[in-house]
């Protein structure tokens, strides 16, 4: 594999619900859709999806059917950058996550593994944010 995409589904705190990572060459609609299967069957409680343009089709028109979740494809607007809602969330946490050596480069040679690490950095973030985002170190005494 030449290169890797990494697909994860967000809460909106920016904290992971599930994360894959797959061959680079696949389309988001055709490789991921049961990440989104996975988090719908888990979280009941979820109202609202909000996905790029990469999942627009019938993805779209089934969620909506059979999870009575209701789905949103955020659409550009005009030519070159603009600003998408909400987007900042997930490009917030994959930012965290780059901050773990482990993630800045692909030293993994299984995707899974890949997915696991991504794991770890975010079970680290949680760890950092329950301690206040102090490190406590033990002083000696003598």
């Amino acid at each position: 594999m030449k290169g890797r995409k990494r697909t994860a589904v967000v809460d909106v705190l920016g904290l992971i619900l599930k994360c894959h990572v797959g061959a680079a060459n696949q389309a988001d609609v055709k490789a991921d859709p049961w990440v989104l299967f996975w988090v719908l069957e888990r979280y009941e409680r979820l109202a609202k999806i909000l996905a790029d343009q990469g999942y627009e089709g019938d993805l779209e028109r089934d969620i909506e059917a059979v999870y009575g979740v209701m789905f949103e494809i955020v659409q550009h607007e005009g030519k070159g950058f603009s600003v998408q809602p909400q987007r900042w969330i997930v490009e917030r946490t994959w930012a965290w996550l780059e901050n773990g050596r482990a993630l800045t480069r692909d030293y993994e040679r299984l995707p899974a593994n890949h997915a696991g690490m991504v794991y770890v950095g975010m079970i680290r973030l949680m760890l950092r944010r329950l301690e206040n985002n102090r490190r406590r170190w033990k002083k000696e005494t003598t």
